[in-house]
């Protein structure tokens, strides 16, 4: 039977999760862990149904991949406001089904000899759109049922399995690929959504805040001027921002690259990406011990710094016989990344007044998150008129930037980030 309890609202202690039922937090990350499985599939999935059954071009593949992230720049801000007023759980499940929905019309097309670019296009939109909505909802669920003490272990143990299944997702797309072709690996992340929805339906409900008669855009604002004022959280915010457009622009060159001008298959390509979470796994369990010995600010600039010079070495690729420095270099890139990310997003939850969270939080992945598009179609022009191999170095050159302006801005200054009063 579906509990019927709600989960203290965010507004009455900052603490939070006091009053949670136990194994809350476990429901919501096995529910999290299947449908990021999924979706690590699809990562790979997706542009392979372009490049191989559409024959899609090189600018056609990297819009693909700007059309899934476009509802950061588009809906993150109202999604913080959406997030606040309407019970939470009931409008995860809402967003898992339409996501299930979205992606399994892709392999119904196909079977009926109906799919075209523009369908996948409009699947890739909806399921970014639903996607935004869940994950600003997510980020102030996880405060409401963990106590502060405990949010940068718990979010170390979310980073974690997000690595794991980034790390063995692609690696079973590519097989799911091979044995079924791209279209039948989205299959696995349809269904992937709709058990997510199954499993969120067995948590209790957390209370939408009051109403207090302000409308949406004076809530909107709030929670901008509350970042851009705030002498930490603005600089990490453009960090984040730089971080996440060439992440952005890395990730649409990839299949590009490593299929047409490096010559992998589909295993093969499933492989090299699944470096990419054992990166991001590495990053997730040494990031507390990384922080408490370097300091929080240090250990985000020390992190990115080495992360993006492995990066260089992704480029060193020309075939599949050298395919392990592409590898490496995105395992080094994520290791880097993650560490800044936890920190980051832990001062955020902990630092952030209870009332403004969900905004707050709306708000960095308004501007940070944002970019990703703009990344993804910067990566696009790139390649189209410069060469992919030209894109590529480019992109991992520029990887080195966002590190050096966080050591140049005022948190460059400070071993931990400060808790201004």
């Amino acid at each position: 039977m579906t509990e019927t309890r709600t989960v203290p609202d965010l507004e009455r202690s900052r603490d939070g999760g006091g009053d949670a039922p136990p194994g809350v937090f476990w429901r919501y990350w096995t529910a999290a862990t299947v449908s990021n499985a999924g979706t690590a599939v699809t990562a790979l999935a997706l542009p392979l149904v372009a490049l191989t059954v559409l024959d899609a071009t090189a600018f056609e593949a990297t819009l693909l991949a700007a059309a899934g992230q476009i509802s950061w720049l588009l809906l993150s801000l109202p999604a913080g406001v959406v997030a606040q007023r309407v019970p939470l759980r009931r409008l995860q499940v809402a967003l898992d089904l339409v996501r299930f929905a979205a992606l399994g019309s892709l392999p119904l097309a196909w079977w009926l000899g109906a799919l075209t670019y523009p369908h996948l296009l409009a699947a890739a939109l909806v399921t970014g759109a639903a996607t935004v909505l869940f994950d600003i909802g997510n980020s102030t669920f996880l405060p409401a049922v963990v106590p502060a003490r405990q949010l940068a272990a718990r979010n170390s143990v979310v980073s974690g399995t997000h690595a794991v299944t980034e790390t063995g997702g692609p690696s079973l797309g590519g097989v799911l690929v091979s044995a079924t072709g791209p279209v039948g690996a989205l299959v696995v992340d349809a269904v992937s959504y709709l058990a997510s929805a199954v499993l969120l339906r067995t948590l209790p409900e957390r209370r939408p805040a009051p109403r207090t008669g302000e409308s949406a855009l004076r809530l909107m604002r709030e929670g901008w001027r509350y970042v851009t004022r705030h002498p930490v959280m603005l600089p990490c915010t453009v960090w984040a921002t730089a971080a996440n457009f060439l992440n952005a622009a890395l990730v649409a060159l990839t299949p590009l690259y490593l299929v047409r001008e490096a010559g992998l298959n589909s295993v093969q390509l499933g492989l090299v990406l699944a470096m990419d979470g054992v990166g991001a796994l590495a990053g997730s369990a040494v990031a507390v011990r990384v922080t408490r010995r370097l300091g929080t600010a240090r250990g985000i600039i020390v992190a990115d710094l080495a992360g993006g010079a492995l990066l260089l070495l992704a480029p060193l690729t020309t075939s599949a016989g050298d395919a392990y420095w592409f590898a490496l270099g995105n395992a080094g890139f994520a290791f880097g990344s993650v560490i800044g990310s936890i920190t980051t997003r832990t001062y955020r939850q902990t630092q952030s007044p209870p009332e403004l969270l969900s905004r707050v939080m709306a708000t960095v992945r308004f501007v940070s998150w944002g970019a990703l598009p703009l990344g993804a179609l910067a990566a696009g022009v790139l390649a189209t008129y410069a060469g992919t191999h030209a894109a590529l170095w480019t992109v991992c050159a520029a990887a080195l930037l966002p590190a050096v302006y966080l050591l140049t801005s005022p948190v460059g200054h400070h071993r931990d980030l400060p808790r201004p009063a």
